[in-house]
């Protein structure tokens, strides 16, 4: 189910796919997930979440990553693409939908 501001509702906070996630993966994860639960909860809160923090710290953590990371989460998250980024990371990769972008890797 995808709620009114796109993202898929249902998230699984547990990646599946890697035991060999690296530290700054994981960190990007639990960003990811920390963004999505601000924006599901953006009709209710008061006061509005302040999403400036966590759009600068998965910035800050995509940097980090390593040239030979995979060419698909760089992508995704250097498009902005973070609902696909949290995907990726969470081994459901599949579920991705082939955007505008076909042969970024």
């Amino acid at each position: 189910m995808v709620n009114a501001a796109g993202f898929q509702l249902g998230f699984s906070e547990t990646p599946r796919y890697r035991s060999a996630m690296t530290g700054t993966e994981r960190d990007i994860l639990e960003s990811l997930l920390a963004l999505e639960r601000a924006v599901v909860s953006m009709p209710t809160a008061n006061p509005k979440p302040n999403l400036l923090p966590l759009f600068t710290r998965i910035d800050e953590l995509t940097r980090q990553l390593p040239r030979e990371a995979d060419p698909s989460l760089l992508h995704y998250l250097h498009k902005k693409s973070y609902e696909k980024a949290r995907l990726f990371l969470q081994g459901s990769d599949a579920e991705n939908a082939r955007g505008n972008c076909h042969g970024h890797v």
